[in-house]
């Protein structure tokens, strides 16, 4: 997740957040992020916080005409085959005039979703143009800190009793595929400190699965493909710089665009039984911060790696906590880049933001929205989603 302050411009003032999605062709990429966009245009949708719209007018309508198709006639989307693409919406928060708004840091969280083609695991590049396209549509993700690897429903339901053989045929191809481009992400260097650190599992089409929750999916995961996820996990440890700070099959999460059905009269979408997908927002906002705080409690992490990795925490911390970090941005600039203290910067107040929850975390979300602080209600509301997620056992969160 790389979050900046928009430098051109005073306002709007922008945090932005970079999410990358991988999955075979057909694995329901485009459809998840029409599902995930098309809800927030209908008139119907309200949100008290904020409004959700895409930077591209053409590529907003597109999606939503993709989220329409489902909806009123029940057509999937267009496959699309060898594109690569990265939407970004625009998380606008209300309130732009109030007291509380002049105060924040930011007015807008920026959601940037890279879509990397499926095909791409799957075929050799046939040219040396499509080869460096695939690297630069590669190395345009490498600021995310998630990123979502998608096992499509419908063939783990093809293969029932012999999931091993998709599972380790999907796994396998993606690890051949990285290791393709490895050469040339790396350029000069001995390890990217850029990385994307949280891979999490994630099951599509999770409707054809209804009574499973993500345990369920984990455990198959486990039984089925422990050994080509422990490859995948070694390779890509070898990407980066201090490899102990990367998940790789650790995390879990169920995903369904809405729930397709055969019947009498022809296929039916119903729209309304979305699973997941109102986890995206946390998952890429909050779930590195605590990520952050996890590892530094355990391991040293020079601060290269630091300023890359949750970057922008401080500020996050700041909101959910209402502390000041005046006197900890003056205490960062005074530590040493290695060694023990490089990684202590702020990590008490991280600590306490990434730690909150329960009756307090409800409290001071109630309190920011009785007194119209859109930005601390809504980051304290991403991070009660996502302890719902895991209560509703849509989401394993690792606990290293």
């Amino acid at each position: 997740m790389r979050w900046y302050v928009r430098a051109m411009a005073k306002y709007p003032r922008v945090r932005e957040q970079h999410i990358a999605v991988f999955g075979e062709g057909g694995s329901g990429k485009t459809v998840l992020v029409s599902s995930f966009f098309g809800p927030t245009q209908e008139g119907s949708y309200s949100n008290d916080l904020w409004d959700l719209v895409a930077d591209d007018t053409g590529q907003g309508n597109r999606l939503y005409q993709n989220y329409l198709g489902m909806r009123d006639r029940a057509r999937t989307p267009l496959t699309t085959r060898f594109a690569g693409t990265t939407y970004y919406f625009s998380v606008k928060l209300k309130g732009g005039d109030n007291a509380a708004a002049k105060k924040r840091p930011f007015d807008t969280l920026r959601l940037a979703w890279h879509d990397y083609p499926g095909e791409w695991f799957e075929e050799s590049p046939s040219s040396e143009e499509e080869a460096n396209r695939r690297v630069d549509t590669f190395r345009s993700l490498l600021r995310s800190d998630v990123a979502l690897l998608l096992v499509d429903g419908q063939k783990l339901l093809d293969n029932t009793g012999e999931e091993e053989r998709y599972l380790k045929s999907l796994l396998t191809n993606f690890r051949q595929g990285v290791l393709r481009l490895k050469d040339d992400l790396l350029g000069d260097e001995d390890r990217l400190v850029e990385f994307p650190r949280i891979w999490i599992v994630a099951l599509s089409k999770a409707d054809l699965f209804p009574d499973w929750d993500v345990y369920s999916f984990r455990d198959l995961v486990i039984e089925k493909a422990t050994d080509p996820l422990d490859d995948l996990r070694s390779t890509l440890k070898d990407f980066v710089d201090t490899p102990d700070a990367l998940s790789v099959g650790e995390d879990f999460m169920l995903l369904s665009s809405a729930k397709f059905e055969l019947s009498a009269a022809g296929p039916e979408i119903d729209v309304t039984q979305r699973v997941g997908l109102d986890l995206i927002l946390p998952v890429a906002s909050m779930l590195p911060l605590e990520r952050r705080v996890q590892w530094n409690e355990r391991m040293e992490i020079p601060r290269k790696v630091l300023d890359t990795l949750a970057d922008g925490a401080e500020t996050l911390a700041e909101v959910l906590t209402g502390e000041t970090f005046l006197d900890i941005n003056k205490l960062v600039a005074k530590l040493p880049k290695f060694g023990p203290l490089a990684s202590m910067a702020g990590l008490p107040a991280l600590a306490a933001a990434a730690k909150m929850a329960g009756p307090k975390l409800r409290e001071i979300n109630a309190q920011a929205r009785e007194h119209h602080d859109f930005l601390t209600a809504t980051l304290t509301q991403f991070k009660l989603n996502l302890d719902q997620g895991v209560k509703d056992k849509l989401l394993i969160r690792s606990l290293k």
